[in-house]
């Protein structure tokens, strides 16, 4: 629901868009106002920021669904339904039965104490002192000698050394292995949902500093200890939306957007540093796509041009790794060999009125691209156009690239609100949209001239990160593996992956020093590397075990 402060504001933005729509069509000043109607709805507070497999996302659904129906679109989703179904790894999670029982205190845990994320499931009851380390019995270690020794060391990484430690415990009889630290030293470890390290041998405990002076005052004394470590998967549910034109058409195209956004920034995704917890409701990023894909599918059911099949797809978890794109081009409704071409429209609604700057990536995907653009603008093209040749990016077309498949990604512009909470529906150029709206159905329209266009590969674009690194390895990871390491998704011609011998499938579980765990792990040993650096890698591929050298 608005608040107030927002309910003014829109009728301010409403007041200032009947100015200019004074100068507009009728049928231009009916866009403008669902346009209005879309993103002041997909953007409330109520929605809670649209998170993939919240209710926020949830009753966006089931607005672009409706919005699906009024246009006169047939369902094609599973099983006559509107909606796709898929599932989001969300990591780790630790179980309610995990326990860690001292002398018959329960520890609470978080407070007290935690297991960290690569430990194995199990159980066991000990007699035990802290200062002794014998076989069949969990070890105790102190921590603060490996902080103190390594405080100037930028490459110390403290789970591996614990990782390690474990390791050799284990080796020597040990059952589990409890951590604490006694130095000044903070060592930020905690139970890490995202970590997709191989799991040691024994269970890993971290008992905190309140906990340590608590049970373990005197080392010498023997304690009864039980343990139990229960991490499971930690799943949502996302939820693509998917509406069909069949104008009885040999070839379709694809039109989509995504509708998720950060929610209130749990997924760490957030540009929001202040730590207070904020509704990002993603107008432009992308109720403002959405709302685009909304207006296309009205248009086009009702337009003259009936060459194509049209299909319109919502979908989610874009901002998680465009987990819905690439969950749709690995179980397509339809056969993706009728498919001539996808469209792509990702933050579309900050046109600036001064430059008209609008950017068109997947230009190089087919050589057809440069006169259905050409043609589509007219005379005097509204906007002033730059172009990307690559079909991959931080954005859904590139789903669709991977399986040989031209796109085209539009897109108006970075800006100061992106990814926080302050990018709302009153910033939005509604008209600047409209030319966009306008501009697309004009593509597809002339489109329906060319026949089935011809498919080109172009170079690879690395998804930004917020870790800064000069150096990449010219892969593309799958966002969508839940694994140990980071699974090669597409691999950049000439680029040091590919001169390496890397190929797409290749599971990257250690980059020089640095083990692999996570995708923030993947970015960090990154972030070590400059250009001309040599480092080993170690990957994966089907069951073997291989190591490769590549120069930055």
């Amino acid at each position: 629901m608005l608040t107030r402060t927002s309910r003014l504001l829109f009728l301010l933005l409403l007041c200032n868009a009947d100015s200019n729509a004074q100068k507009l069509k009728k049928a231009d000043k009916a866009i403008v106002g669902n346009l209005q109607t879309h993103i002041s709805y997909l953007a409330a507070d109520k929605l809670e920021g649209r998170r993939a497999g919240s209710e926020g996302e949830k009753l966006a659904g089931e607005y672009i669904s409706n919005a699906f129906q009024q246009a006169g679109l047939q369902p094609k989703g599973e099983r006559g339904s509107w909606l796709q179904v898929f599932e989001i790894n969300d990591g780790k999670q630790v179980g309610r039965s995990t326990l860690f029982i001292i002398n018959g205190h329960d520890l609470k845990l978080t407070e007290e104490f935690f297991p960290l994320a690569f430990s194995p499931n199990k159980s066991l009851e000990a007699a035990v002192s802290a200062a002794l380390a014998e076989s069949g019995v969990p070890w105790f270690t102190d921590i603060k000698d490996l902080l103190e020794s390594n405080k100037d060391n930028p490459h110390f990484d403290i789970e591996e050394a614990i990782r390690i430690k474990a390791k050799k415990a284990a080796d020597k009889g040990a059952t589990a292995l409890i951590v604490y630290n006694t130095s000044a030293i903070a060592d930020g470890l905690k139970f890490n949902g995202k970590d997709r390290a191989e799991l040691t041998k024994i269970p890993v405990l971290y008992l905190t500093a309140k906990a340590k002076k608590t049970y373990l005052k005197d080392e010498s004394a023997t304690l009864d200890i039980k343990i139990k470590t229960d991490i499971g998967e930690q799943k949502r549910t996302g939820h693509n939306v998917i509406g069909y034109l069949d104008n009885g058409a040999s070839q379709t195209i694809v039109l989509g957007a995504h509708y998720d956004h950060l929610g209130y920034g749990e997924d760490g995704n957030s540009l929001f540093r202040t730590g207070e917890k904020a509704i990002h409701n993603g107008a432009d990023d992308n109720a403002s796509g959405t709302a685009a894909l909304l207006e296309l599918a009205r248009l086009l059911k009702q337009s003259k041009h009936k060459k194509s099949n049209y299909l319109f797809i919502a979908f989610s978890a874009e901002e998680l790794g465009l987990n819905g794109s690439k969950f749709f081009t690995e179980h397509p409704t339809i056969d993706l060999k009728d498919v001539n071409y996808m469209i792509n429209m990702d933050m579309v609604g900050r046109l600036n009125d001064s430059s008209k700057v609008l950017t068109i990536g997947g230009y190089g995907t087919s050589p057809a691209w440069a006169g259905i653009l050409t043609t589509a603008a007219g005379k005097k093209s509204y906007f002033n156009v730059r172009y990307d040749s690559s079909g991959s990016g931080p954005s859904d077309h590139t789903s669709f690239y991977r399986k040989d498949i031209p796109v085209l990604f539009f897109f108006t512009g970075q800006h100061s609100d992106y990814h926080r909470p302050t990018d709302d529906f009153d910033k939005i150029n509604y008209t600047g949209e409209l030319e966009v709206v306008k501009y697309i159905q004009s593509i597809v329209e002339t489109s329906g001239n060319t026949g089935k266009l011809a498919f080109t590969p172009t170079r690879e674009t690395q998804t930004a990160s917020s870790t800064r690194f000069s150096v990449t390895m010219g892969i593309m990871p799958d966002y969508t593996f839940n694994g140990a390491g980071i699974r090669v998704d597409g691999v950049t011609n000439d680029r040091p992956a590919q001169k390496a011998g890397l190929k797409t499938g290749d599971i990257i579980l250690q980059l020089g020093e640095h083990n692999i765990s996570s995708m923030d792990a993947y970015m960090q040993a990154l972030s070590k590397f400059k250009k001309g650096d040599t480092a080993t890698v170690k990957y994966k591929r089907g069951n073997d075990m291989l190591a490769t050298q590549v120069q930055f």
